[in-house]
C-alpha cells in the first residue's frame, strides 16, 4: 500500500446562489464545475449534510466524461480530510450509476458519489453533473437534497487533504491521510450480481444457435461492461457492441438512447439486415434503448412486458411484489399490475421516489418514460438489467421482439403515448405557461374539445406510502373521460433555460387499431395540448424539439 500523507486544509470560500440539486444532483455547464471552488462547496455541503460517516466507507465514480477524473481527485481528498475511513473508486474514475449503487450494497458503503451528468452531452463546451447515493445505493432523498442546498447557501469554508494524485489506472490501495483508497474493477461486482438474477446459459445458447444483437454504448461508461457481459460472458459476436471506449466528450456524440440520437439502431432494426434485437445505454449506463427486427419498444411498454414477464428470470421465479411508476409514464404498466393483482404505485418523476417502495418491499421493478427501468436488485435505474431482462424473455419464451409485443397488447390493450420536448426555452416563458395552467385547472373539467371531455385536473402530489412524506407540484394533469391524458413538466435534468415536456396518451382496446401511426393516433390529443397551455404563446416554439 503507497502511503499518502497530507496536510488538511481549511479553505476559505463564498457561497454559490446556483447549487439547487435537481431530480438527479447537481448538472450544470461543464465550466461552471471547473470555476475555483465551485465543485469543493458543494462536495463539502454534501459532507456537512450526513451525520455518523467518520472511519466509514464512501464509494466514488463516474461516466468518465470531461473533467470526471479532475473531480475525483477532489472528491478523494475531500472525503479523506472530512474523515471517511475507506475511499472505494473505479478504474479510470469509471463506474455507471447502476454498478455504482451495486457496490455500494455489497460494500455496505455509507453512500457514494457519483460523477455523471446521465444522457447530457460531455466536454469542455457541454455537461457536468454530481450527486449523492445513501446507503442503500439510491439517490439521496429530498430532505438530504434540500440540507445540502441550505449548507451551500451559507458556506464559508472546506476541508481537503493536501496530497498527490491517485492513479486512477492500478488497481490497488493507497493510504490518504487517514483514509484508505481502493481502486477496484468497475465491472466485477455488477456482473456477479447480473449473473445471480439471470439464465446465463439459456442466453448463451440463444446466441450460440444464431441471435444477433447490436448494442450501442455510445463512446459512454457501458461499452465496458456490455463487452464483458454480451461479447464476453454470454459469447454475442465480437463488434457487437459499438462505440465500447468510454471517451470524455462520447465521441460527439449526444449519449441520449432515443429515436432521435440513436437513430441509426431503429433504421438498422428496420432494415433487411436487422440483428434480433438492437439496444443502447446513456451517459452513465441507468438508460435503455430496445427496439426488435420491425418494432420498436416505448420505454413504457417495455417496462409494463417486462412486469409481465419477470417471472421467466431465475431472479424473479416467484413473482414480483408490485410496480412503481412515474406519473408522466403511460399506464400501461397498471393494466399488467391488476392482471396480477399486485401492487401499483404512481409516484413523482425521479429515481429517488422509488427507494422507500423497494427497501419496503412493496414493488420489484420501476420504470419511467425517459427510458429508465430497474429493480430491487440496486437503487437506480438500470439501462444493461433491462436489455438482459429482454434477453432472458427472448430466450425463455422463444419469440421475437415483434411476437412478443405484439401478444402483450392483444392480451392488456395498446397505450398510445408521446413526450414532446420543448428544450432550452426562454425560462420565464416555461414558468409563465405553468403558472397560467395552473390558473385554469380547476376550470377545466367538463369542458370538451372535440370529443375530447375533461374530466379531472389537477396538479399532481404525492404522499410516499412507507414515511408519509409530501412532494407537492409534481405535475399538472388533464385526464379525459375516456382515458387519455395530458400531463405538463418543466424538467430538472437540463443545465441550461427550461424544458418544458407535454406527455400525451390513449389507451386503445381494440387489437384491430393497434397498428396506427403514434403521432396520428394522438393527433386530437396533441393539437388539445396547444390549445390549452398556449404553448406557441409562451415558448415561442410551433413544435417541439425532440419528439419521443
Amino acid at each position: 500500500m503507497n502511503e499518502l500523507l497530507p496536510n488538511i486544509l481549511t479553505v476559505s470560500t463564498r457561497p454559490f446562489p446556483d447549487q439547487r440539486p435537481g431530480t438527479s444532483g447537481l448538472r450544470k455547464k461543464t465550466k461552471v464545475f471547473q470555476q475555483p471552488h465551485y465543485l469543493a462547496n458543494f462536495v463539502q455541503s454534501i459532507f456537512a449534510s450526513l451525520e455518523g460517516f467518520e472511519g466509514k466507507t464512501l464509494v466514488v465514480g463516474g461516466d468518465g466524461r470531461f473533467f470526471n477524473r479532475e473531480a475525483i481527485q477532489i472528491v478523494i481528498r475531500m472525503a479523506a480530510a472530512n474523515g471517511f475511513g475507506k475511499i472505494l473508486v473505479g478504474r479510470g474514475g469509471i463506474l455507471s450509476t447502476p454498478a455504482a449503487s451495486a457496490v455500494i450494497r455489497a460494500e455496505k458503503a455509507f453512500g457514494g458519489i457519483v460523477l455523471s451528468a446521465s444522457h447530457n452531452p460531455g466536454g469542455p463546451d457541454a455537461d457536468f453533473g454530481i450527486k449523492y447515493n445513501i446507503s442503500n445505493g439510491g439517490p439521496a432523498p429530498e430532505k438530504i437534497t434540500e440540507a445540502i442546498f441550505a449548507h451551500s447557501r451559507t458556506i464559508q469554508s472546506y476541508k481537503i487533504a493536501e496530497a498527490p494524485d491517485v492513479d486512477l489506472d492500478t488497481l490497488g490501495e493507497t493510504r490518504v491521510g487517514g483514509a484508505q483508497v481502493r481502486v477496484i474493477d468497475p465491472v466485477a461486482v455488477y456482473l456477479e450480481l447480473m449473473e445471480s438474477l439471470f439464465d446465463f446459459p439459456a442466453i448463451a445458447r440463444m446466441f450460440h444457435d444464431g441471435f444477433r444483437m447490436t448494442f450501442d454504448a455510445m463512446s459512454a461508461v457501458t461499452g465496458p461492461y456490455a463487452k464483458a457481459i454480451f461479447e464476453d460472458a454470454l459469447g454475442a459476436a465480437k463488434g457487437s457492441v459499438l462505440n465500447g471506449e468510454p471517451l470524455p466528450d462520447f465521441g460527439h456524440h449526444h449519449p441520449d438512447p432515443n429515436l432521435v440520437h440513436a437513430r441509426h439502431l431503429y433504421d438498422l432494426a428496420m432494415s433487411d439486415a436487422a440483428p434480433d434485437l438492437c439496444a443502447a445505454s446513456d451517459g452513465d449506463g441507468d438508460r435503455n434503448l430496445i427496439i426488435g427486427r420491425g418494432q420498436f419498444v416505448t420505454p413504457s411498454d417495455s417496462l409494463a412486458i417486462l412486469a409481465a414477464n419477470a417471472h421467466l428470470a431465475p431472479g424473479y421465479k416467484n413473482g414480483i411484489a408490485g410496480v412503481a411508476r412515474s406519473m408522466p409514464t403511460s399506464r400501461a404498466a397498471d393494466r399488467v399490475a391488476e392482471k396480477l393483482r399486485i401492487g401499483m404505485y404512481e409516484t413523482p418523476t425521479g429515481w429517488k421516489f422509488f427507494g422507500n417502495l423497494l427497501d419496503a418491499g412493496k414493488v420489484t421493478i420501476c420504470g419511467e418514460e425517459s427510458a429508465g427501468a430497474g429493480s430491487n436488485h440496486v437503487r437506480e435505474k438500470d439501462g444493461l438489467w433491462a436489455v438482459l431482462m429482454w434477453l432472458n424473455i427472448l430466450a425463455a419464451r422463444k419469440q421475437s421482439v415483434k411476437e412478443i409485443v405484439r401478444a402483450h397488447w392483444a392480451e392488456f390493450g395498446r397505450n398510445y403515448y408521446s413526450r414532446h420536448d420543448y428544450e432550452e426555452v426562454a425560462t420565464e416563458g416555461a414558468e409563465a405557461l405553468v403558472e397560467a395552467l395552473r390558473a385554469k385547472l380547476p376550470s377545466l373539467p367538463g369542458q370538451t374539445f372535440g370529443v375530447l371531455k375533461v374530466e379531472a385536473a389537477d396538479d399532481f402530489s404525492y404522499v410516499d406510502p412507507v414515511d408519509g412524506s409530501l412532494s407537492k407540484n409534481q405535475g399538472l394533469r388533464i385526464l379525459f373521460k375516456d382515458g387519455s391524458r395530458l400531463v405538463y413538466r418543466l424538467s430538472g435534468t437540463g443545465t441550461a433555460g427550461a424544458t418544458l415536456r407535454v406527455y400525451i396518451e390513449r389507451y386503445e382496446p381494440d387489437p384491430a387499431r393497434h397498428d396506427l401511426e403514434t403521432q396520428d393516433a394522438l393527433a386530437d390529443l396533441i393539437a388539445c395540448a396547444e390549445k390549452i397551455a398556449e404553448i406557441r404563446r409562451h415558448t415561442g416554439r410551433d413544435k417541439p424539439s425532440v419528439i419521443t
